[in-house]
C-alpha cells in the first residue's frame, strides 16, 4: 500500500530552505511508493492545527520547482514552536499521530535548525517508545548561523556568507572615497556563534581592504582592547571598517549590548534599544572623535536569494532528496548531514547522524580559526568558507525584479 510524504519548514528563513523543500518534493514525486506529497503550513504548529496542503500538483512542473529554488524565505511558512517532552504533554504527540493517520502519512521530513531537530528527535522517540513502526521522521538542517553540530555546514549559511562577503566588498569601495578619517561598524547576525561575522573576510579575496577588524562572539570582547585596535588601524589608513557579531560578550559572559545599555540607562534614566554596533559607535565617537557610523545588516543576510551561492542551493536540494529517500527506506530519528572530503577540489558526501548528537548542542567557530589577538580570523577559516560561496544560479526576472514562487491562494 502506498503512503504519503509530508514536509514542513520551521525556524528563521534562509535563501536555501526552499531548495531543501524542492528536494524533498522531487524525491516524493519520483518514488513509486509515494502517492501524494503534502506540505504543512507554519511547521509543527500548522501540523497540530491540520494546515496541510497537497503539493503533488502544485509542484509537479520542473519550472515551478526551479522558481521555488530561487525564492527566499519559507514557502510553506514557519514557526518557532517547540514540543514539550512527550512524557509531560502527550496530547501534542497523539494529535500529530492522528493527523498522520488521517492523511496516510508514512514519512515526515522537517526542515529547520536546532529547535526543529529537537522536534524531530521527540516525535521519533515518541513513535519508538509507543511501537509506532509505520511512520518515519527525518530532519533536514537549515540555519544561516551554521551552528548545528555533526555537519560540515548547514544549507543557508553559504548564501548568507556570500551576501556578507559581497556587501563588505561594496562597503569597502564606498568608505574609501573620502580623505577625511572615518570608521564604519557593521553588525552581523549571530547571537551564539560567529560564523557569519567571520564570512565578512571573504571581501578580501579579490583585493578589497575591508574588513580591517573582525570580532566573533566566541572570544570575550574587551572595550579597551577594541579602542586600541581601532586606533592602530586609524594610524595606517583613513577609512576603517569593522565587523562585529551581534552576540559579543564581555569576560563575565554578559552581552556587550546589554552591559552598555545598562550603563546608558543608569546614567540617563532611559533605556536605549540598540544593537552592539550602535553602542560601539557612541564609544568611538567619544574616544576617537572622527566620523563614525554603524550599520546593521539584519534580515538581508538571510533573504538575498538574488546573490545565492550555487553550491549552497545545489547541496540544499540534494540533502532534501536524501532525507526523503532515507525516510522512505525506513530511516527515522536522524538528520541528513554533509561530510567534507576535501576543500580543493571541493567535495562533500551525504551522511546521516543521530539526533542525540545534535539536539541541545552548538557548533562554535574553532578557537584555532581566530587570530591570537581576537580581532581577525585565520587562513584556515577562509579556506573553509571559500568553497561554500561558489557559483551563481540563473535568476528569473520580470519588470526588472526577481520573480518568486508563492503558494496558490484559496
Amino acid at each position: 500500500m502506498k503512503k504519503n510524504l509530508l514536509v514542513a519548514q520551521s525556524g528563521a528563513p534562509s535563501a536555501a530552505i526552499n531548495a531543501t523543500l524542492c528536494g524533498v518534493v522531487e524525491q516524493g514525486l519520483a518514488d513509486e511508493n509515494i502517492e501524494k506529497v503534502y506540505g504543512v503550513k507554519n511547521g509543527i504548529m500548522g501540523l497540530l492545527s491540520e494546515k496541510l496542503i497537497d503539493l503533488t500538483e502544485i509542484l509537479a512542473e520542473e519550472s515551478t520547482r526551479q522558481l521555488l529554488c530561487q525564492t527566499p524565505s519559507s514557502a510553506l511558512g514557519s514557526c518557532h514552536m517547540k514540543l514539550s517532552p512527550w512524557e509531560e504533554n502527550v496530547f501534542e504527540y497523539e494529535r500529530a499521530i492522528s493527523i498522520f493517520r488521517k492523511y496516510n502519512i508514512g514519512y515526515f521530513v522537517y526542515i529547520g535548525g536546532s529547535d526543529s531537530m529537537d522536534t524531530v528527535y521527540k516525535l521519533a522517540d515518541y513513535c519508538k517508545a509507543h511501537q509506532i513502526d509505520d511512520i518515519y521522521i527525518m530532519g533536514a538542517p537549515k540555519t544561516v548561523d551554521n551552528d548545528l553540530p555533526e555537519t560540515d555546514h548547514s544549507p543557508g549559511f553559504g548564501s548568507a556568507a556570500k551576501y556578507i562577503g559581497a556587501t563588505f566588498s561594496e562597503i569597502s569601495c564606498d568608505c574609501n572615497v573620502y580623505a577625511l578619517p572615518s570608521i564604519t561598524l557593521v553588525e552581523i547576525m549571530g547571537k551564539e556563534t560567529g560564523w557569519l561575522t567571520a564570512s565578512s573576510a571573504l571581501a578580501r579575496i579579490n583585493g578589497d581592504g575591508a574588513p580591517d577588524l573582525i570580532y566573533l562572539c566566541e572570544r570575550p570582547f574587551s572595550i579597551d582592547d577594541f579602542i586600541d585596535d581601532v586606533r592602530d588601524k586609524m594610524a595606517e589608513k583613513n577609512a576603517v571598517v569593522v565587523a562585529v557579531s551581534e552576540g559579543l560578550r564581555d569576560a563575565s559572559g554578559e552581552y556587550i549590548s546589554t552591559a552598555l545599555q545598562n550603563q546608558v540607562s543608569g546614567a540617563t534614566g532611559q533605556k536605549v534599544l540598540a544593537g552592539v554596533a550602535r553602542f560601539l559607535e557612541e564609544i568611538l565617537k567619544r574616544e576617537i572623535g572622527c566620523k563614525v557610523r554603524s550599520v546593521k545588516l539584519n534580515l538581508m543576510q538571510r533573504c538575498a536569494s538574488h546573490i545565492a551561492s550555487q553550491n549552497d542551493i545545489v547541496e540544499a536540494q540534494r540533502m532534501g532528496r536524501a532525507a526523503a529517500a532515507f525516510a522512505i527506506a525506513g530511516g527515522s530519528g536522524e538528520m541528513v548531514a554533509l561530510r567534507r572530503l576535501s576543500s580543493t577540489p571541493y567535495q562533500t558526501e551525504i551522511c546521516f547522524v543521530s539526533l542525540q548528537d545534535v539536539v541541545n548542542r552548538v557548533k562554535h567557530v574553532p578557537d584555532t580559526w581566530i587570530n591570537e589577538a581576537g580581532n581577525d580570523i585565520t587562513e584556515e577559516m577562509l579556506e573553509y568558507l571559500i568553497p561554500l560561496i561558489q557559483g551563481e544560479l540563473p535568476c528569473t526576472y520580470e519588470n526588472g525584479i526577481p520573480v518568486h514562487f508563492h503558494l496558490p491562494k484559496k
